[in-house]
C-alpha cells in the first residue's frame, strides 16, 4: 500500500529527543474495533510494558480504545518511529498468534505531540485515561479495563 499524503505529513519534521515526554496516538487499520475484546487489548498493553522493561520508554499513562490507543511516554532511547514500529509489530504478532487474525492490525503512521516539562502532565494523563468516559463506553473510569497512569 503506497504512503498516503497524510501519512507522509505525519513523518515530516519528526524529531525525537531522549528524556522528552510525548503523547503518541495510532489507529487500527480502517478503525476496526479490534480491542473491544479485552484479552486482545491486553496484548497491546503487554507491548507497552515490554517497551518500558527494555528501557525504550517510561509509560506515564495510556488507554487502549476499541480502535486506537493513546500513550503518554518519556522516551528513553531510540526514536519515536523505532518505538512505535516495535510496539505495532510485536502487538500485531501477538494478536495474530492469539486470534488467528490474518489481516494487518494497524493503520500506517502515528501522531506524536512533544510536551514541555512545565505542562500539567497529570491533567493530560487524566485526559488520556478519560477517553472511554467521553466516548460513552463506560459510566465511570474504573469500569474500563484498558488504561493506566502513574499518577492516578
Amino acid at each position: 500500500m503506497p504512503d498516503s499524503p497524510a501519512a507522509h505529513r505525519l513523518r515530516m519534521g519528526r524529531y525525537a529527543e531522549a528524556n522528552r515526554i510525548y503523547l503518541l496516538t495510532t489507529n487500527t487499520f480502517r478503525r476496526k474495533p479490534v480491542f473491544k475484546d479485552f484479552a486482545v487489548g491486553r496484548l497491546v498493553v503487554n507491548q507497552f510494558r515490554n517497551a518500558q522493561n527494555q528501557g525504550f520508554a517510561n509509560s506515564l499513562a495510556w488507554v487502549v480504545m476499541p480502535d486506537h490507543f493513546h500513550w503518554l511516554i518519556e522516551l528513553q532511547k531510540g526514536s519515536l518511529s523505532e518505538l512505535m514500529q516495535k510496539t505495532k509489530s510485536m502487538s500485531t504478532k501477538a494478536v495474530k498468534q492469539s486470534t488467528g487474525r490474518t489481516t494487518g492490525l494497524w493503520q500506517r503512521g502515528f501522531h506524536d505531540r512533544a510536551l514541555r516539562r512545565e505542562e500539567d502532565l497529570v491533567k493530560l494523563a487524566r485526559y488520556v485515561v478519560a477517553n472511554p468516559l467521553r466516548a460513552g463506553l463506560v459510566e465511570k473510569l474504573g469500569d474500563y479495563p484498558l488504561w493506566d497512569a502513574v499518577w492516578v
